[in-house]
């Protein structure tokens, strides 16, 4: 029988990493956040505002360029902020990023437009873009892993999944402002100050994100070993020399999850509008499988503890896969129930299956000293792959078929066959399927 004292530790424990958990997770909402808010105003405004053409189609292939070009600052600042989590700490790592990623965002709700200042306009906008990418490569490597550190082993997939959650929640927030302001606001005022409201209220996440990880302390796997290797080494190039199959097949791990959450959430606005078909109803089913996968994404993470990190990744993969031709016939299909069952089959489980056992199963893979930066290589140069490249192609892709799914439809399964690749070349790290595994050896 448990003491007391025991009881009351457990308690504290489980209230210590339930408040590392959040500071984590309002970090992934605010890249999210910035995410999503940036890729509606993409589709439904900055073509016209920031990249005004006699052709709507080439404006909003500009706009979508400029929500790439994000991605492509991702990898140095994943360099950065990976070598300042394993050097310095992932707490100050922490809150710099969420200042960095924040602030930019609400910057974007204080540009002027073209028709202001001309072509600065645009400029301004790729500047903060760049600057905002490099927040985020350093955001995402070091949420997960202090709420990996602070985990329990045998529930790390759990707990570390919590951090995920941001990512729904970050999609939802936006969604909700901008169609709470479409509905009050006639769309002259929303193309004139009402797309900027979403952006400049992203200043509150910033000051909750802030005041929370300011009161965590450091990780302490991390403050064990502070004063010894990792104040000596090189992260990024040990990562780089020792680990170089890891971070291949890592990276390629990530590709699905990556584009199909970017194709299913932001690039299908672009079909459905180069289509003429109901945004209305598209967002309706996604703001309900989204919503789902708030539940279903701690379910997953307890699942990769029990079955392991692997199986439960492929399923997700695979099942992505399978659905996305099923997903583009739903939404010209025009059928409410149809399309939202596909959707809660590709988001709410597909994507969670694939997103949830990443917060546990990247950090597993790496030693302490150099993890934050093996983390931020795998993730940012597959968000850059996956993502990046996606918002870069998408609307060329749609523009070359005549606004056929085939070409995005192509483009995913390739991704697809390439994760599950890296997958089945990776290690299973789930401590509980380990032990099972030892377990079944000895006794042969």
């Amino acid at each position: 029988m448990a003491s007391q004292t025991d009881i009351l530790t457990e308690q504290d424990n489980r209230s210590l990493i339930r408040r590392v958990a959040s500071a984590s997770a309002i970090g992934t909402a605010a890249e999210y956040y910035d995410f999503f808010a940036y890729g509606t105003a993409a589709v439904l405004f900055f073509g016209h505002l920031f990249f005004p053409s006699t052709d709507p189609l080439i404006s909003t292939l500009a706009a979508f360029a400029t929500y790439a070009v994000g991605f492509l600052a991702r990898p140095i600042g994943g360099i950065v902020f990976g070598h300042i989590g394993d050097k310095v700490g992932r707490k100050k790592a922490l809150v710099i990023t969420i200042l960095i990623v924040g602030l930019g965002t609400f910057c974007i709700g204080l540009l002027p437009t073209y028709e202001k200042i001309g072509v600065w306009a645009p400029v301004l906008l790729i500047l903060i873009r760049i600057l905002q990418g490099f927040g985020v490569g350093g955001e995402q490597a070091g949420a997960v892993l202090m709420t990996a550190e602070y985990s329990q082993p045998a529930r790390r997939g759990f707990f570390a999944s919590w951090v995920q959650i941001g990512a729904p929640l970050g999609f939802l927030l936006p969604l909700a402002l901008f169609a709470a302001l479409n509905a009050t606001l006639s769309p002259a005022q929303m193309m004139d100050f009402g797309w900027r409201i979403p952006f400049l209220l992203s200043l509150l996440l910033v000051v909750v994100g802030l005041f929370i990880r300011l009161r965590i302390d450091e990780s302490p796997v991390f403050a064990k070993i502070r004063a010894t290797k990792a104040m000596e080494s090189r992260p990024v190039v040990e990562v780089i020399r020792d680990y170089p199959g890891i971070v291949v097949k890592g990276v390629c791990a990530k590709l699905i999850e990556a584009c199909v959450f970017a194709m299913f959430t932001v690039i299908v606005l672009a079909y459905v509008k180069v289509n003429n078909l109901d945004t209305n109803l598209l967002m309706e089913t996604m703001i309900v499988a989204v919503a789902l996968e708030i539940l279903a994404i701690p379910l997953m993470g307890h699942l990769s503890d029990r079955v392991g990190r692997k199986p439960i990744y492929m399923a997700g993969a695979l099942l992505q896969v399978i659905m996305i031709v099923p997903f583009f016939l739903a939404i010209n299909h025009d059928s409410y129930w149809l399309t939202q069952l596909v959707m809660i089959l590709v988001l709410t489980l597909g994507h969670s299956m694939c997103y949830a056992p990443q917060a546990s199963y990247f950090p597993e893979l790496f030693p302490t000293h150099i993890r934050c930066s093996g983390i931020a290589l795998i993730w940012q140069i597959g968000s850059l792959i996956g993502s990046g490249v996606l918002g870069l192609v998408a609307v060329k892709i749609l523009q070359a078929t005549g606004g056929h799914y085939y070409g995005l439809a192509i483009y995913v399964a390739a991704l697809g066959v390439v994760s599950v690749i890296g997958l089945a070349m990776m290690p299973e790290t789930a401590p509980l399927r380990l032990k099972k595994e030892y377990q079944d050896w000895t006794k042969r």
